[in-house]
């Protein structure tokens, strides 16, 4: 049904807003994390607003009051629930305890690998529960109970219970919009916030206008944690159960091959760009006492969303690049990492932190005696003043329509650009940074696709800056504007993929995956346009096989000084007459 929506290119007022808000959900899984929930449909606006005169006395750049977007959560009379406190405090466990005891709930996790957890956790409890993420469906029978990924969450839907994890993440200046559409939208008897006490009163002071009571359960660390006042100063001081963090898949690489050269222990690494089935993988490993890994090399991937036998951290640094600058990291961000040591009831009940070089202790003991700060929307603050508090918003598919009515003969780049430039805010809100679909909407806007198509493609998860991803998306949403049929085969060879022997063949290979992914996400989206889903899912169960392999046994090796060619770079993914278009 919703493929056919976009096969057949239907304008909105065409199709009925009861069916697309009501028709299974796949209008809602269409739009991701900006479904069409707002106050009034498109259709509804259609009809109210049928002349461009009538338009234009309402001002769709209006986002000063988005908790009048989800009617149906203003109905419920919601009984919210704060778990706040520092990592390993049982915040987590309290809330999910909530959920398995009620008739009906969802979890919102900030991570796949959260979803895939708390499914596991809620079927083995006999608690029947859907894992729903934006590249996963497995639907359990009986289920009342899901599992998802934030941006998933279903505003349209009753639940008697709901959990939205890491709650703090609502000030984030990428994803913030999706926990404040979760936190405004959800229509639960109970809704329980866990996350960072920093949190409170920024949500305390969102929810004033919900009519919603809340209450604040404050949490103590379940372990100790134990700041030491010496450096490690050597690999050589490595020991079973350490965990070193650095912050570039270089550095991961080069610290495990330092480490394992010693001859005393194994590393498992956890980064981000690594596949989440990689990473789950290598995370199993290194808690398992049986196996050969026990150390860890990581990124601050390991912040959330693994369970980790740590004993001790140790961060190789104190600063890290953010896609803008190299600086230091933040309280939440230090206190966040340095939690993971000493989980409760693991082997290693009292957890240790301490750096590589004495220059970073002064840093990291000031950090962890520092109390929470409150939200800033602008996460980098280097001052640690943290005094403005906001949380990300986003304009839905319907508000960007009916500005771009206004505007016919802009583009999907520039009704982004005018929207963001014109949109008002109240004191506890800010627009969420749209970099990323913007660099994307400057590359669909050349091709023949409707305005819906286009933000379709802009919201899927695609990152421009890789060469061989953004190629991929590329090709599908050309293939798509064409033919109206993405098949996999037209750009990806199966049986092509072999282990990497080099730290740019590893950088490859994960970009690869990530362009399967991309497959598979918009398979869910636009089914009959992208038919080869099992196909995608098993490329790409092999990509993280291969990778594990290359973890196991290559290790790090110095990458090569002299620049591959675009040809060589991506043989594998890109065929010769892709290349030769773009």
């Amino acid at each position: 049904m919703a493929s056919l929506f976009f096969r057949r290119r239907l304008s909105p007022a065409s199709i009925s807003y009861k069916s697309l808000l009501h028709g299974g959900g796949e209008f809602y899984l269409l739009q991701g994390n900006m479904a069409t929930e707002a106050s009034f449909g498109i259709c509804n606006c259609l009809r109210k607003f049928s002349s461009s005169t009538a338009a234009r006395k309402v001002d769709f750049t209006d986002l000063t009051r988005p908790h009048t977007w989800y009617p149906h959560a203003r109905k419920k009379s919601r009984n919210v629930f704060l778990h706040v406190g520092p990592t390993n405090s049982g915040k987590t466990y309290y809330a999910l305890k909530q959920l398995e005891s009620s008739s009906s709930g969802v979890y919102c996790g900030p991570l796949r690998l959260l979803a895939w957890e708390v499914a596991k956790r809620l079927n083995k409890s006999n608690v029947p529960c859907d894992l729903i993420t934006g590249q996963e469906r497995e639907e359990v029978e009986g289920a009342r109970h899901k599992s998802i990924t934030v941006e998933m969450a279903d505003v349209t839907s009753d639940y008697d219970c709901a959990i939205i994890d890491e709650i703090q993440m609502i000030g984030c200046r990428t994803r913030g919009s999706s926990f404040t559409r979760a936190l405004l939208g959800l229509a639960a008897n109970e809704l329980h916030l866990c996350g960072d006490a920093a949190a409170v009163p920024l949500v305390q002071e969102i929810l004033k206008v919900t009519g919603d009571t809340i209450k604040v359960q404050y949490y103590e660390r379940l372990s100790p944690l134990v700041p030491l006042k010496v450096p490690l100063g050597s690999f050589s001081k490595i020991r079973t159960g350490d965990c070193v963090v650095t912050f570039s898949r270089t550095e991961i690489y080069k610290m495990k091959k330092q480490i394992e050269a010693g001859g005393m222990h194994r590393c498992s690494v956890v980064y981000g760009s690594l596949p989440p089935e990689t990473r789950t993988r290598q995370a199993t490993m290194f808690n398992d006492a049986s196996s050969n890994s026990d150390v860890l090399v990581a990124s601050d991937a390991i912040g959330m969303g693994l369970n980790l036998n740590i004993s001790r951290i140790i961060f190789s640094t104190l600063q890290k690049f953010d896609g803008v600058e190299v600086r230091d990291l933040t309280v939440p961000e230090i206190k966040q990492i340095a939690g993971r040591a000493g989980r409760y009831k693991s082997n290693f009940p009292v957890g240790e932190v301490t750096c590589l070089n004495a220059d970073d202790l002064p840093l990291l003991h000031s950090s962890l005696d520092y109390p929470s700060p409150v939200l800033e929307w602008d996460v980098l603050i280097k001052s640690n003043n943290f005094t403005m508090q906001r949380a990300g918003v986003f304009p839905n598919f319907d508000l960007l329509y009916m500005y771009s009515r206004l505007h016919p003969k802009h583009g999907m780049h520039e009704i982004l650009e005018h929207f963001m430039d014109n949109a008002k805010l109240s004191e506890h809100y800010f627009i969420a940074n749209c970099d990323e679909l913007l660099k994307v909407a400057a590359i669909i806007d050349t091709l023949p696709l409707s305005l819906h198509d286009k933000y379709l493609f802009c919201i899927s998860p695609v990152e421009m800056d890789d060469d061989i991803s953004s190629q991929g998306l590329t090709q599908f949403a050309t293939n798509y504007s064409n033919n109206g049929l993405v098949r996999l085969r037209e750009i990806f060879t199966p049986g092509t993929l072999k282990v990497p022997t080099s730290h740019t063949a590893l950088k490859e290979l994960e970009s690869i995956h990530k362009v399967l992914d991309l497959y598979v996400w918009l398979s869910y989206r636009l089914e009959e346009s992208f038919p080869d889903r099992e196909l995608a899912s098993s490329q790409k169960a092999i990509c993280s096989m291969l990778i594990e392999e290359f973890l196991e046994g290559q290790g790090w090796q110095r990458p090569r000084t002299k620049r591959l060619t675009q040809k060589s770079k991506s043989i594998s993914l890109i065929s010769q007459e892709t290349r030769q278009k773009f």
